[in-house]
């Protein structure tokens, strides 16, 4: 543990950012608050001084990548325009922060519902995956979008794509770059060469 005169101020946006990285390596159960203390470098009552527990970091922590997901639904992309280029945007969006909530967006893709938090988690999970296939089912009816895949199976399919970006991208790395593009042209345009 840091001495006094160089440890950190922790606050908690900066707390947060090691307990996400606690949980992300050795899971929410496996983690204690023991394990939050020596991570952070301070003393359990400091944490307690800023939360009221794990549960309450669990939530702050989530919430942060549910909230920027949410946000996407609200930007004018996502609102105005042909349903199909609105279901682009999301997409891409989606993409995107995914990639720059990394760690938040991973700690929330491996949630399981075991504590009330993990509930509330998945619920607002599946309202925004319903929302991104009503979305596509509108491009569908538009015409927009093949009618042949099932509109809550194509959004599984292309979360399923998105999400697993976490489990392999690593910030940096040599060919990572275009990450949300190469989804958008995937998902819209397929590999096949035109």
């Amino acid at each position: 543990m840091a001495d006094n005169s160089t440890r950190t101020a922790y606050t908690v946006d900066s707390l947060l950012a090691v307990t996400v990285g606690v949980f992300n390596e050795r899971g929410y159960d496996g983690t204690s608050m023991e394990d939050l203390s020596r991570a952070a470098g301070i003393s359990k009552s400091s944490i307690y001084h800023h939360v009221r527990g794990k549960e309450e970091l669990l939530r702050l922590a989530v919430g942060r990548a549910l909230d920027a997901l949410f946000a996407i639904l609200d930007e004018a992309e996502a609102e105005t325009g042909p349903p199909v280029d609105r279901l682009e945007h999301v997409v891409r969006r989606t993409a995107e922060v995914l990639l720059s909530e990394l760690p938040y967006v991973t700690l929330l893709l491996r949630v399981r519902g075991n504590t009330a938090t993990e509930q509330w988690a998945l619920e607002r999970r599946r309202d925004f995956d319903h929302r991104v296939a009503e979305l596509l089912r509108a491009a569908v009816t538009a015409g927009e979008l093949r009618a042949d895949v099932e509109p809550r199976l194509a959004t599984r399919l292309l979360f399923g794509m998105i999400n697993s970006i976490v489990e392999w991208y690593r910030p940096g790395a040599k060919g990572t770059d275009g990450v949300a593009d190469a989804v958008v042209h995937l998902a819209f345009d397929g590999l096949r060469a035109r």
